[in-house]
């Protein structure tokens, strides 16, 4: 088989559904296992949105947390989180890959940044829609003491009580998070990873061992998270301050909670969950990959 057949070969097996499958496997595991991993540091950071005169800081917060509450405060809302962001991740990754790909062969003539903001923003909105039901479990029992104690009896008690519409109250500032974050963070990561081969390690991809490529993943995927904290902060804080009804529309969370702290509120320990999340998620993703005899992520391949 002359070498033009074997890379329409190896095309043809890349756009299979295994690829996508396992890339959406993957994006499930590493996303559900990282983020269940830092879930005390999300009770904090909720809590310090809805209630930022009584956890005004991280010490602080932890602290009386755990006077007021218990070490299983901590924990609350681990089963909506690990699925929930397992579901989100794997429609995030596997759809984002399949989005690339298919936007790559229709928009020819646009520059590759435009195709990745495109991509990441297609395959958000989806995964947000699967996020949507958990996140609205997780924000009220980590922030209201007796709403509930899971998934198992947090799910019907927003349903008897709001409908279906309860779990989807913070859809549009979710979108409004999870949105500019996604498209900014795939986009830093692709370009990062670009940066780094050609300007640091100075070889192509295809020339550096596994270990180098899952080294290039982690430098370039802590930048991405880095920078996508940043941008997401302010509708961070709207979607708790909707959730535990702080709020009862978009614009009267912006005007209860101020504008500069739209931008600062909880924003160090945002930095603290999301960079080692985001460099988490990467790792462990392409790590998936690599098990799989896939190349680690980054570029048209």
């Amino acid at each position: 088989m002359g070498g033009e057949e074997q890379g329409r070969a190896r095309a043809c097996e890349k756009c299979a559904a295994g690829y996508y499958a396992i890339c959406t496997i993957g994006g499930m595991l590493s996303a559900g296992t990282t983020h269940l991993v830092t879930t005390p540091l999300d009770v904090l950071k909720v809590n310090m949105q809805v209630n930022p005169l009584k956890y005004y800081g991280m010490s602080s917060g932890f602290s009386t947390l755990w006077k007021e509450q218990g070490s299983s405060s901590l924990w609350k809302g681990w089963s909506a989180k690990f699925c929930g962001y397992g579901v989100q991740g794997g429609c995030k990754f596997g759809l984002y890959e399949y989005f690339k790909s298919l936007y790559a062969d229709i928009l020819v003539d646009y520059n590759r940044t435009f195709i990745f903001f495109l991509s990441s923003a297609s395959a958000q909105v989806f995964a947000d829609i699967a996020l949507c039901p958990f996140e609205s479990v997780k924000v009220r029992v980590q922030a209201q003491p007796h709403f509930a104690k899971g998934l198992s009896d947090g799910f019907p008690k927003v349903y008897k009580t709001e409908g279906l519409a309860g779990f989807y109250r913070g859809l549009f500032p979710l979108w409004c998070r999870n949105l500019p974050f996604s498209m900014i963070m795939f986009s830093t990561f692709e370009h990062s990873v670009d940066f780094i081969y050609q300007k640091l390690v100075q070889k192509r991809k295809e020339d550096c061992s596994r270990v180098q490529q899952l080294g290039v993943t982690c430098l370039a995927g802590y930048t991405a998270g880095a920078v996508g904290t940043l941008i997401s902060n302010p509708a961070d804080n709207i979607v708790a301050s909707l959730y535990n009804k702080k709020a009862e529309n978009v614009l009267q969370a912006v005007k209860k909670i101020g504008f500069l702290n739209l931008f600062t509120r909880s924003l160090p320990v945002r930095i603290t969950i999301v960079g080692p999340v985001v460099t988490l998620q990467w790792f462990l993703y392409d790590s998936i990959k690599v098990l799989n005899g896939l190349p680690t992520s980054g570029g048209f391949r």
